[in-house]
C-alpha cells in the first residue's frame, strides 16, 4: 500500500474528465460534464462528472465513485493497481509504505508472460536468421521499423519450443505459459510453442496490457491465421484489434470504421486514418458493437466489395439495427482490401469510401433488389418482398417509410403496395383476444399502464387495494380511461367487472377502442405487484429527470447544487430497488 499523502498527490495531479474522454464520449454544459456511461449501454449520457471534487455518478446504472474507482472499474485493477497506472501518468513519484509487499496476481502474471512473447517475437522478426521471409513480407507491405515497433510485430520461430525456452529462462511457469495460450501441452505431458513460423499481430486490451496474438501463416500447411485460445486475459467476443490505439481519435472524430484484417487496421494507420479497428478471428457480433458504441455512435464496415467481403457485412445485419447506432458500409473496389488500395498508393479511395459509406440497411436493400430481374412483374414482386422483410426490421417507423419510397422507385410498383408489404413482413403472430390499439409503438412504462388498465377493467383485488393516481400514467389517452374506469369501480364487489356498456357506450373513438380491445383481451392477467412497481418506476424516472434538468442549471459552487445531486442519488436508489423486487 501507499501513504495517505502519495495517494492525494495522485489524485491531485489527476483529471477525471481527461480519463474518461479516453474510453467514452462527454458533453460539457457551462461547468457541468455528462459522459455515456461505459458501464451499461446507453446512447443519451447519464453519467455525471464533477472535475473539481473527481467524482463521478451515473444516474442510469448507479455506479460512482473517484478517479482510482473509475480506473479499477474500466480497466479491471484493485486499488494499488489503479494508484501505480495513475502515479505513472501524472509523473508522480510513489513509494510503497515500509514492509509492504505488491500482489502479483494471476492476471498479472498471465499479461507479463504475454507481453514477454510481444517482446521475443518482435526481437526475433528483427535479427532472427530464420525470420528471412517475415522480414521479406513485412517490406512487400511497405513497412519500415517504426511501424514493426509501432504496432510492435513480430516472428514466431519454427522450432517447436524455442519461445517456451526463453520463457523458462525468465522464470515463467509453465502452467502460465499454457494459461495465457503461448504454449500447449504434449501428449507425453510436456509443453511446445502454440505459435511456429508465422508472422505475430500482438493484440492489447483497451488499457494497452498484451493479452493474446493474431498469427499469420507465411509459409508451409495450415491456416492462414491462427489466434489465441480463450483465456483469462483473451475474450475474443470483447476485443477489437487496434482499438487501444484508436480510441481517441474514433472520440475525435466521430466515427470507427471495422476491417477485416489486421494489416488492413495498418493500412488506416499509414493512410492518416487511426480509427480502424478488426474482429480477432471471429465474426462482428453485439459485444463489440457495443464496445465501439462507448466511443462514437457511427461505425463503418469497411469491406472488399466481392461477394466474401459482401457477405461479412451481411451477417450481422440482423443484429445490428439499433436505432442509437449508425451502422455503414463503404464498398471498396472489387478485389482490394484497404492493405491493397494503401499499397497502391491510392488513399483518396479509401477516403471517399468512408465519406460515402451509406448504411446498412440500405446497402442490404440495394443488394437484394440486385437480385431480381425488375424488368418482369414476377422479379418485381420477389424483389418487393425480399426488401419489405428487410425494411420491417428497423424499429423507426419514419425510416422504413423512407425506405419503402427508394424501393417504390427503384421497382416502379405503387408506393402503398410496398408499404403493405412491409407491413406484413413486420406483422406478429396472431394472440389470443382482438389487438390492443396503438397509434405508435409503445414503450415498457406504457406496456404496463395497459396491463394497470386491463386489472382495472376487471375489478382486481389487489389493483383496487394499490395506490393509483392519475399523475401515474404517461399516455393522456391512460389518464382519461383511469379518470373513467375509477369512479365506476367503487360501488362494485372485488372480482366484480363494470359494465363497460355503461362507460362508453358505443363510443368510436380511439379511447372506446383501445378499452374495448382491453376490455376483450383473453390473455391470462398479469400479477399487479410487478406493473404496479413498472408504473412507480416510470413515476421516479420521470422525477430524475426533471432534478437532472434543475441540476443541469445549478452551479457545483450553488448550496443548491449538493441538495438536489443528494436527492437524485435518494430518488436513484429508490428506483433500483424497485427493479430488485422485480
Amino acid at each position: 500500500m501507499y501513504t495517505r499523502a502519495d495517494i492525494d498527490r495522485v489524485r491531485d495531479r489527476t483529471d477525471l474528465v481527461e480519463l474518461a474522454q479516453e474510453i467514452t464520449k462527454i458533453k460539457r454544459s457551462g461547468r457541468s460534464v455528462m459522459a455515456v456511461c461505459p458501464f451499461h449501454s446507453e446512447k443519451t449520457p447519464s453519467l455525471s462528472i464533477d472535475p473539481a471534487r473527481g467524482l463521478y455518478h451515473c444516474f442510469g446504472c448507479s455506479k460512482s465513485g473517484d478517479v482510482f474507482r473509475w480506473v479499477q472499474e474500466t480497466q479491471g485493477l484493485d486499488f494499488t493497481e489503479a494508484v501505480e497506472l495513475l502515479a505513472r501518468r501524472a509523473g508522480v513519484t510513489i513509494t510503497p509504505e515500509k514492509g509492504a509487499s505488491r500482489r502479483r496476481d494471476r492476471r498479472e502474471a498471465l499479461v507479463a508472460a504475454t507481453e514477454a512473447a510481444v517482446a521475443f517475437y518482435t526481437d526475433t522478426l528483427k535479427t532472427g536468421p530464420d525470420a528471412g521471409a517475415a522480414r521479406a513480407y513485412v517490406r512487400s507491405r511497405g513497412y519500415d521499423g517504426d511501424i514493426v515497433d509501432r504496432f510492435r510485430l513480430g516472428y514466431s520461430p519454427s522450432d517447436w519450443d524455442r519461445l517456451v525456452a526463453h520463457l523458462r529462462e525468465l522464470g515463467v511457469r509453465e502452467d502460465v505459459m499454457v494459461a495465457a495460450g503461448l504454449a500447449s501441452r504434449t501428449r507425453k505431458g510436456g509443453i511446445v510453442d502454440r505459435f511456429r513460423g508465422r508472422l505475430m499481430f500482438p493484440i492489447f486490451d483497451l488499457r494497452g496490457d498484451a493479452v493474446g496474438f493474431g498469427a499469420r501463416l507465411l509459409e508451409g500447411d495450415g491456416p492462414k491465421y491462427l489466434n489465441s485460445p480463450e483465456t483469462a486475459i483473451y475474450h475474443k467476443s470483447r476485443l477489437l484489434y487496434g482499438l487501444n490505439w484508436a480510441k481517441s481519435e474514433i472520440v475525435r472524430s466521430g466515427a470507427s470504421v471495422v476491417v477485416e484484417g489486421y494489416t488492413d487496421v495498418i493500412a488506416f494507420h499509414l493512410a492518416g486514418m487511426p480509427v480502424a479497428v478488426a474482429t480477432c478471428g471471429t465474426a462482428l457480433g453485439v459485444e463489440h458493437l457495443d464496445l465501439l458504441r462507448r466511443f462514437s455512435e457511427r461505425v463503418v464496415l469497411a469491406f472488399d466489395a466481392d461477394e466474401a467481403g459482401t457477405g461479412a457485412a451481411l451477417r450481422g445485419f440482423e443484429k445490428a439495427v439499433p436505432g442509437d447506432l449508425d451502422l455503414r458500409v463503404a464498398a471498396l473496389p472489387e478485389g482490394r482490401d484497404p492493405a491493397d488500395v494503401v499499397a497502391d498508393g491510392d488513399v483518396d479511395i479509401l477516403v471517399k469510401a468512408i465519406d460515402g459509406s451509406m448504411p446498412l440497411l440500405r446497402f442490404r436493400i440495394e443488394r437484394e433488389l440486385e437480385r431480381f430481374d425488375l424488368s418482369e412483374a414476377e422479379g418485381r414482386g420477389r424483389a418487393v418482398r425480399a426488401a419489405a422483410a428487410l425494411i420491417s426490421l428497423h424499429p423507426d417507423a419514419v425510416v422504413r417509410h423512407e425506405y419503402a419510397v427508394v424501393v417504390a422507385r427503384r421497382t416502379g410498383v405503387e408506393l402503398a403496395v410496398v408499404e403493405a408489404a412491409v407491413r406484413g413482413a413486420g406483422r406478429p403472430a396472431p394472440e389470443q383476444g382482438p389487438p390492443v390499439v396503438t397509434d405508435e409503438p409503445l414503450s415498457g412504462v406504457a406496456k404496463a399502464e395497459r396491463e394497470v388498465l386491463r386489472l382495472l377493467l376487471a375489478n382486481d383485488p389487489e389493483i383496487r387495494a394499490a395506490e393509483l393516481s392519475a399523475d401515474m400514467f404517461t399516455r393522456a389517452d391512460h389518464r382519461r380511461a383511469y379518470e373513467m374506469i375509477a369512479p365506476a369501480l367503487a360501488g362494485l364487489r372485488p372480482g366484480e367487472a363494470p359494465d363497460l356498456g355503461s362507460l362508453i357506450g358505443a363510443d368510436g373513438s380511439p379511447l372506446g377502442a383501445m378499452l374495448r380491445s382491453l376490455a376483450l383481451d383473453r390473455r391470462p392477467l398479469p400479477e399487479a405487484a410487478p406493473v404496479m412497481n413498472r408504473l412507480k418506476e416510470g413515476a421516479l424516472q420521470r422525477r430524475i429527470d426533471e432534478l437532472r434538468v434543475e441540476l443541469d442549471g445549478l452551479d457545483p459552487s450553488d448550496e443548491r447544487y449538493s441538495d438536489t445531486f443528494a436527492r437524485l442519488i435518494a430518488l436513484e436508489r429508490q428506483r433500483r430497488e424497485l427493479r430488485e423486487v422485480e
